[in-house]
Parts: structure tokens; C-alpha cells; sequence
């Protein structure tokens, strides 16, 4: 999930429900990237000569106490929830063993966190790639051997 708005996400403590106003330019639109770079919220289908709008959702979610309000297509919400639901353990987890980070430390770490985790799976698939091509190798090798005895 991408944010492509320059409009900040708006924070509300979740212990504080008096803060609870919404400010409607403060809240951010989630927009996810295609690997084209064509954004889905601006996704248009033909019905009866008219553009199909996408349907969004505001969702508030809560990391490590905080709320924030995000807008999400609808059908993008439980992978949201799950990002949510991930992130929120692992920086409480944070929380819990440094209590004076601040939000944004913490935060801060939890996408360190994740950097490291996606560039270990990339270097798996690459050193998978390789061993694949070198397994594949090794059978035609044996394959062509076995076809000269015979």
C-alpha cells in the first residue's frame, strides 16, 4: 500500500475518544500500485457509457495505540486488516521491550523490519532460481550421458 497524497495521515490516540473529529483533507486515500504503476483507485470500467467509481471504505486502524483513519478499497480491506494485524503485534512487541521509543521510533523500526524480511525472501528466491538451473543442468547432463551408453 502506497501513499501517493501529500496530505498527512491525521493521528488520534485510541485511549482518548474526545479526539475522535474527523478532518476530511487530513485523511488519506491507500492506494495500491499495479506492477505497472497504474493506481487501482483510479480503476474505471465501462457500464452503460458511465465510469464505475471503486468502492472505498474509511477504516481506522490502531498501531501499537495510535488510530489512524485510512481509505481503502473495499476489496482490499482484509489484506489491510492482515498488514494491520501483523505490524500492530510486532511493534508492540517493540513497546513492550523499549517503552520510551516513541511512535515514530517505532515505527521506524517496524519498517526496517520489514525491509529486512522482504530483501531475505528475494535473496531465497534468487539463490532458489540458481539452484534450480543448476539441478536442471545437472539432469540434462546426466540424461545425455545415459543416452551416449545406450
Amino acid at each position: 500500500m502506497t501513499d501517493n497524497q501529500s496530505n498527512a495521515i491525521e493521528k488520534q490516540p485510541k485511549n482518548n475518544p474526545s479526539q475522535n473529529t474527523q478532518v476530511p483533507n487530513k485523511d488519506v486515500a491507500v492506494q495500491k500500485s499495479t506492477q505497472s504503476g497504474a493506481s487501482t483507485s483510479s480503476t474505471s470500467s465501462q457500464a452503460n457509457g458511465k465510469a464505475a467509481e471503486p468502492q472505498i471504505k474509511k477504516v481506522d486502524i490502531a498501531i501499537a495505540g495510535v488510530t489512524y483513519p485510512i481509505f481503502c478499497p473495499v476489496h482490499e480491506q482484509e489484506e489491510l486488516l492482515s498488514a494491520v494485524s501483523y505490524i500492530n503485534n510486532y511493534a508492540l512487541d517493540l513497546k513492550r521491550d523499549a517503552p520510551s521509543l516513541s511512535q515514530e521510533s517505532i515505527l521506524v523500526l517496524c519498517c526496517l523490519n520489514l525491509y529486512e524480511k522482504i530483501h531475505a525472501n528475494q535473496r531465497s528466491d534468487e539463490d532458489r532460481l540458481q539452484k534450480d538451473k543448476q539441478s536442471q543442468a545437472l539432469l540434462n547432463k546426466i540424461m545425455k550421458d545415459a543416452h551416449s551408453i545406450l
